[in-house]
């Protein structure tokens, strides 16, 4: 304890160790897989294939680790009742969803952004956004995306900040302190960077193709942004859909361990794109 009773941050950080060792010791197996289990409420989806599933047993189960595409206070207030009151173990859900360039106020897209090199401005539209949605009860957001993108012909060029790692770094820091803030304070929300790694050297601008490149390029080209977004802070991180060095990016040990967590000290958590695991298939990885 520091002078006039003020906890210090090793304190604080040694008992929140102490209360998750507690808790991951009281839950079942089937508990901790489903904090795995993200799915948008019945009958509403955004990409990818809609999931079906009776969410409101789920939540009772414990088994729902987050809902997704959800921003409706009173419905996120209704579901997050249940599962700190009605579920065994009374864990929160997050509720994510994208919001890419604001929320109800609308602010150019990404790739607009990138252009002005107005990097207070670029946070404030972060901090505005993050203020907006977090009103009705979401808590994460699917942003920033910061992918190094050179080819004209890649659908998702706009929703970065282009071809320059510099500037798509200094970005990167700025939308995750926008977004963010002061997370011990209202009006906040947690940033998850994606798409983890290279999703936008796709070849041929094809989106979810084979991504083939050396080392070197990738630390000096591709990398920076998603660095200077750790270091920034950023809470979570997203995986991609494509293939780094022939293996699919949501399973490869050597970017998701070995880089992001030991090269770049990453210690948030890690969520796949939407339907990635399933769609490893496509890649050749399982069945």
């Amino acid at each position: 304890m520091l002078s006039g009773g003020v906890m210090s941050a090793d304190s604080g950080n040694k008992k929140m160790d102490a209360f998750i060792n507690d808790l991951m010791g009281r839950m079942t197996l089937r508990e901790k897989i489903g904090q795995l289990n993200l799915v948008p409420p019945g009958g509403e989806f955004a990409t990818g294939e809609e999931v079906k599933s009776n969410i409101w047993e789920l939540c009772r189960k414990g088994e729902l680790g987050a809902v997704l595409n959800l921003a409706d206070a009173q419905r996120v207030r209704n579901m997050q009742k249940v599962a700190v009151e009605e579920s065994r173990l009374g864990i929160p859900l997050f509720f994510g969803i994208d919001v890419i360039h604001g929320f109800r106020t609308i602010y150019p897209i990404p790739l607009a952004q990138a252009c002005s090199w107005d990097m207070n401005t670029i946070e404030q539209c972060a901090r505005f956004a993050a203020e907006e949605v977090s009103s009705e009860g979401v808590n994460w957001t699917f942003s920033p995306m910061v992918d190094v993108s050179l080819d004209a012909r890649w659908g998702r060029i706009m929703e970065g900040s282009g071809e320059d790692p510099f500037l798509g770094s200094r970005i990167a820091e700025a939308m995750v302190r926008g977004y963010q803030g002061d997370m011990s304070k209202p009006g906040n929300i947690m940033a998850c960077v994606k798409h983890y790694a290279l999703y936008g050297a796709s070849e041929a601008g094809r989106d979810y193709n084979t991504v083939d490149m050396s080392h070197l390029r990738m630390y000096n080209q591709y990398f920076p942004p998603y660095k200077a977004a750790v270091k920034a802070g950023a809470m979570s991180v997203m995986t991609s859909f494509n293939i780094v060095d022939g293996e699919h990016a949501t399973a490869n040990r050597w970017l998701l361990d070995d880089v992001l967590r030991n090269q770049f000290g990453f210690n948030g958590f890690i969520v796949t794109d939407y339907g990635s695991i399933a769609e490893m298939t496509n890649h050749g990885f399982g069945d």
